[in-house]
């Protein structure tokens, strides 16, 4: 496992480097499989807004993680996004996850491998840019001077998509504009479980009873993780109904819920004509 800050190191010699957004995030993702304890990492900008985009996520499990919270509006990236602080839960199956967001937890557990979620608000200043998410396929506390990294990681990355995002000639697209509060291991919300403690088993994959494999090393671009069907089937439901974008995205959502699918499922069936939203469909 790397040494305290050796993510953050890697990260920040990105300074130097002219990349794109989806890039920047697929590095600092990877960076945090490859030398922090977690199984799978995942960025998304705006994750509470009907623009909401995930810019990369290592594998299946980090994307179904990403699909589920923008679904249920519930789980640690949109509390992490609203609080503007970092959250940690260490396992999942604990009463205090089902107590803040009972379907998201139970979702997760349905649907995929995950027993561990963390989510640290990707900010400079005032503004919220996005969030980090990451997941661990056991549960258990998550090693403090790692932690620190982490924390470390999210503020270079909230940096380098700031200054992606104002530089000369670009046109930076909508932030969360908050005063937030300052990333730190007092101002964590989670369930006390930051203790730092060590595990003799940390380092070796085997010793977690599966491996670390993230599945074939492909590129999924932006259609996959921008989603940009559930942004084309609000624009549709809002022209149906004379709503709003957050109300569509609302409505969208319920009958996702109603009929215990995926919020892009939904959308594909709007955007295809299959679905039309009326007044009646309450």
């Amino acid at each position: 496992m790397a040494e305290r800050g050796a993510v953050t190191g890697r990260i920040a010699r990105l300074v130097a480097e002219d990349l794109d957004e989806e890039t920047l995030a697929r590095l600092v993702c990877q960076a945090c499989v490859d030398d922090l304890d977690v199984d799978g990492a995942a960025i998304s900008v705006l994750p509470t807004r009907p623009s909401r985009r995930t810019l990369w996520a290592t594998d299946e499990t980090a994307l179904a993680l990403e699909d589920l919270q923008f679904t249920l509006n519930e789980g640690v990236c949109i509390e992490a996004a609203t609080t503007g602080l970092p959250v940690s839960v260490s396992d999942l199956a604990r009463t205090t996850a089902h107590t803040s967001w009972p379907v998201f937890a139970a979702e997760v557990a349905t649907r995929t491998p995950a027993k561990a979620l963390y989510a640290l608000p990707l900010y400079w200043g005032a503004v919220t840019i996005g969030v980090l998410d990451l997941y661990r396929r056991r549960a258990g506390a998550f090693p403090t001077r790692q932690w620190q990294d982490l924390l470390g990681v999210a503020e270079v990355t909230a940096l380098l998509l700031l200054r992606r995002r104002t530089r000369p000639g670009s046109r930076p697209p909508p932030v969360d504009d908050r005063t937030s509060a300052g990333i730190g291991m007092d101002n964590a919300i989670g369930d006390g479980t930051l203790d730092g403690v060590g595990d003799s088993r940390r380092g070796n994959p085997a010793a977690d009873g599966g491996h670390r494999g993230h599945g074939p090393d492909t590129a999924m671009g932006d259609g996959v993780f921008g989603r940009p069907e559930i942004h084309q089937a609000v624009g549709m439901v809002l022209v149906q109904l004379g709503i709003g974008p957050e109300e569509a995205l609302t409505r969208m959502r319920a009958r996702a819920f109603a009929e215990q699918r995926m919020l892009v499922d939904v959308a594909r069936d709007v955007v295809e004509r299959r679905l039309v939203f009326t007044e009646e469909m309450r």
